[in-house]
């Protein structure tokens, strides 16, 4: 069983930077396949970044490439994603997901494991 914590959301403003962090617990946390997605009111979870447990290869949503940065320790067990540049549209709960798989995925459906999500909110 893995069990997923994240942390670091909050209320900031557009054009401000916030790291959210993925607390894993469960054996072997290097075999996971780890994803960020995000949820906004009224609409569908959306994948935003995934990062693969070996080569730590990366995939971006369109909408977030060049101003978000996944990352992973696998000491830690921790991964976490650097979000720059941030605009209103980026307001969600974030979720921190994993997959035991060397292959990354960007389709929700193939994460068995979720965390509680954190919220976070851009004001302009």
């Amino acid at each position: 069983q893995v069990q997923l914590v994240e942390s670091g959301g909050g209320l900031v403003q557009a054009g401000d930077s916030l790291t959210l962090s993925c607390a894993a617990s469960g054996r072997t946390f290097s075999s996971y396949v780890m994803g960020w997605f995000r949820q906004a009111p009224g609409k569908e979870r959306e994948f935003v970044a995934t990062i693969s447990w070996r080569s730590g290869s990366t995939i971006y949503a369109d909408s977030v490439k060049g101003r978000f940065t996944i990352s992973r320790d696998n000491a830690k067990n921790t991964v976490s994603l650097q979000m720059n540049s941030l605009k209103r549209e980026d307001t969600a709960v974030y979720y921190c997901a994993a997959r035991v798989s060397p292959l990354t995925s960007s389709n929700k459906r193939d994460y068995p494991y979720w965390g509680q999500g954190t919220q976070v909110t851009v004001s302009s």
